[in-house]
């Protein structure tokens, strides 16, 4: 178990992602310390996190070699910035995606920490040069971007400002192997960052082919879950097409001109009209009615297909 001594870890926003990091930090055994400014936030974060580590840990998904009640006791709130931050070594910012409330939490952090702890953001959209400029300690700053929900889904992008240290790339990525993330280094800031582009990539084609009428809502979705999906949950689309051939340059002669003749007929950016949006909404709400009740337990759902997923994952990785 990591001793305090070491330093433990920050975390600012006691929401969904920072209850999350925190279960995460707490399972490699740091010392969590959950700030907000309301204590009644932290004190209702907390009880949260005790239920769903208790959950974990009855059906045999708690992460790390700690038991809930060990995690637990790592895990403690704190009202006063100033007081929470002391002899950290990783400050993680999770308040909602809004420019100016981060930009005002960092400036409050730039003024109180020492020139050893990393301070990073959770943001899943905003560039780390608009939200880290101007800071005295900009060379610590990062972004490490989590995935929704972050327990069971491992990847974290970490962002770099133009001005970031290596080595503050590098103590973050260690970090994030440690408590048993998959971090990716993103080498240059870019809008959307790596996943929201591949994302919004897929979006734009689902649309198009919905919209024109080559397909029904649902059974686009199907393509995704009972097709490319199925083989993306464990290898990347570069290594699926090194994989479909006798190796990606094999790939590259047999299907490029192929792949060109299709890529040119995607037209542009779809308007995201109105008119399909309803299309979708009504295939949607036919599948998940949209009342917060059927959301909640579809969700649910979702996540215990992804914990058994990751379970499965973690018993066929190659060692």
């Amino acid at each position: 178990m990591a001793s305090s001594a070491a330093g433990g870890v920050v975390i600012v926003g006691s929401g969904l992602i920072g209850r999350s990091w925190a279960m995460l930090f707490a399972s490699g055994g740091f010392e969590v310390k959950l700030y907000d400014i309301e204590q009644e936030q932290i004190t209702n974060a907390l009880e949260n996190i005790r239920k769903e580590l208790k959950m974990l840990e009855q059906s045999d998904s708690l992460k790390g070699s700690l038991s809930a009640e060990q995690q637990l006791s790592l895990i403690s709130g704190c009202s006063n910035i100033a007081e929470a931050v002391e002899g950290a070594m990783h400050i993680q910012e999770c308040v909602p995606e809004n420019l100016d409330l981060k930009k005002k939490i960092f400036a409050q952090l730039d003024r109180i920490v020492d020139d050893r702890v990393v301070l990073s953001s959770s943001t899943s959209c905003l560039m780390p040069s608009k939200l880290f400029a101007g800071l005295v300690h900009v060379k610590q700053c990062i972004v490490a971007h989590p995935v929704n929900p972050p327990y069971y889904v491992p990847l974290v992008e970490l962002v770099p400002h133009p001005e970031t240290a290596p080595a503050t790339m590098d103590r973050t990525h260690a970090l994030m192997k440690k408590i048993g993330q998959s971090p990716v280094r993103v080498l240059k800031e870019i809008d959307g960052f790596v996943l929201n582009r591949l994302q919004y990539a897929i979006i734009s084609e689902a649309w198009r082919l919905v919209e024109e009428g080559v397909v029904t809502p649902c059974d686009l979705d199907l393509v995704m879950s009972d097709g490319l999906g199925m083989r993306y949950a464990f290898i990347g689309p570069l290594e699926t097409m090194h994989l479909n051939a006798e190796g990606f340059l094999s790939y590259c002669d047999r299907y490029s001109e192929g792949m060109n003749r299709v890529l040119k007929t995607f037209g542009p950016v779809p308007e995201f009209s109105r008119a399909t949006v309803e299309k979708v909404h009504q295939a949607m709400r036919m599948k998940v009615p949209d009342d917060p009740g059927h959301l909640a337990a579809r969700r649910q759902w979702r996540d215990d297909c992804l914990m058994r997923l990751a379970k499965l994952k973690s018993q066929l990785q190659p060692q």
